[in-house]
C-alpha cells in the first residue's frame, strides 16, 4: 500500500507538471495572432509572416539540430513527418482555408483535432477511451463554437472546408508525432532535436509556398499600430519567434510527452479562448457575451478531459474514468 501511494502521488505530479506545460504552449501559440496582425495590417503578406516565424525559430532552434544530429540518421520519418505535418501542415492548410471561408468557422474546423486524436487512439491505435474523455472533447468544441461566433459568417465552401480538415489532420499529426517514442526508455528522441529539425523542414517546405523573395522587407525596420499604440515591427516579430513558436514548440512537445496526445490536444483547445482574451485585451476586439460563456465551456471541456486520464505510463484505459466503463466496452460485448 505505501509504494502505491508514492506512484500515485509521483504520477499526479508528473501530470500536473504535463498540464502547466500545455496551458503554457497555449497561451504561447494564443499570442501569435496578436502579434502578427499588427504586421499583417502594416503591409506585411500573412503567408511571410507565418514564413519568417518558422524560418527565425529554425535559426534560433539551429545549434540544438547540430547537437542532436545523430537523430537524422536514427529517425528520419519522425522528422520529415514532425516538419511536414506539425510544422508546415497546419499553417499552410490554414491559411489557405482562411482565403476561402470565415477565419471563425476555419479555426473551429482546426480544432476538431482533440476528437480526431481520441479516434486515432480508440480505432487506430485501439486503445479504449471514456465517456468523460469524449464528453470533454465535445464541450471542448461546442465552446469553441460560442468563442469564434462560428454563426456569424457561415457559408459552405467545399474545398475550404477540406483545407480546414486538412490543418485539424495536421494537428493531429503534431499531438501523435509529439508523443512517438517516448515510451523508448533513454532511446526516446530528445524533443528539442526534434522541434530543431520539424521547424527547419518546416522552413523549406513555407519557403517554396510564400516565396519570401517577394516580401517587403521594409516593413520589418517600421513599427506597427496595436490598438493605436505604435510597436516596433521586430519587437513583434521576436514575440512571434520567441514566444509564439520556440517556447510555444518546446512546451507543447513535453507537456504531450508528460500527458498524452489526446490530453494534451483537449488542452489545447484553450489556445482559441487566450487568443480571443488577448485580442480583447491588446487589440481591442471585445468578447461578447456567447464568446465569455464558450470560453467557460472550453475551460470546463479541458478540465474534464485533463482530470478523466490517466498519469503516463499508467497501465489503466485511456482516459480512464475510474468507475465509469470505457466505450469500447459496448463493441467488445457485441
Amino acid at each position: 500500500m505505501p509504494v502505491q501511494t508514492i506512484d500515485s502521488s509521483g504520477g499526479n505530479r508528473g501530470r500536473g507538471v504535463g498540464l502547466g506545460l500545455a496551458l503554457a504552449s497555449a497561451v504561447a501559440f494564443g499570442g501569435s495572432g496578436v502579434a502578427a496582425k499588427p504586421l499583417i495590417e502594416a503591409g506585411l503578406d500573412p503567408l511571410h509572416v507565418v514564413w519568417l516565424r518558422v524560418a527565425g525559430a529554425a535559426l534560433v532552434m539551429l545549434p540544438l539540430a547540430v547537437r542532436h544530429r545523430a537523430l537524422l540518421r536514427r529517425r528520419p520519418a519522425l522528422l520529415a513527418g514532425f516538419g511536414l505535418l506539425g510544422v508546415a501542415g497546419v499553417q499552410a492548410f490554414y491559411f489557405a482555408s482562411i482565403s476561402r471561408i470565415p477565419v471563425g468557422v476555419a479555426l473551429l474546423v482546426e480544432y476538431l483535432a482533440p476528437a480526431l486524436v481520441l479516434g486515432w487512439v480508440r480505432f487506430v491505435q485501439r486503445r479504449p477511451v471514456t465517456r468523460a474523455a469524449a464528453l470533454g472533447v465535445v464541450l471542448a468544441v461546442g465552446g469553441l463554437a460560442c468563442v469564434v461566433e462560428v454563426w456569424s459568417g457561415l457559408s459552405f465552401d467545399a474545398v475550404g472546408l477540406l483545407l480546414a480538415l486538412g490543418a485539424a489532420c495536421c494537428q493531429v499529426g503534431y499531438f501523435v508525432l509529439s508523443d512517438q517514442g517516448s515510451d523508448s526508455g533513454a532511446d526516446a528522441p530528445d524533443p528539442l532535436g526534434v522541434i530543431a529539425y520539424g521547424l527547419l523542414v518546416g522552413a523549406l517546405v513555407l519557403t517554396a509556398v510564400a516565396r519570401p523573395w517577394t516580401m517587403d522587407w521594409s516593413v520589418l525596420g517600421g513599427t506597427a499600430d496595436m490598438n493605436g499604440t505604435s510597436v516596433a515591427a521586430a519587437l513583434l516579430l521576436s514575440w512571434i519567434v520567441l514566444i509564439a513558436t520556440v517556447l510555444a514548440y518546446i512546451t507543447g512537445v513535453v507537456s504531450v510527452r508528460r500527458l498524452s496526445p489526446q490530453v494534451a490536444g483537449v488542452v489545447a483547445c484553450l489556445e482559441a479562448v487566450i487568443a480571443t482574451v488577448l485580442a480583447w485585451i491588446l487589440l481591442g476586439e471585445h468578447l461578447s457575451a456567447p464568446q465569455i460563456i464558450g470560453g467557460a465551456v472550453v475551460l470546463a471541456g479541458a478540465f474534464i478531459a485533463q482530470s478523466s486520464a490517466p498519469a503516463k505510463g499508467s497501465p489503466e484505459p485511456v482516459a480512464s474514468g475510474g468507475p465509469e466503463r470505457e466505450l469500447s466496452d459496448r463493441s467488445a460485448a457485441a
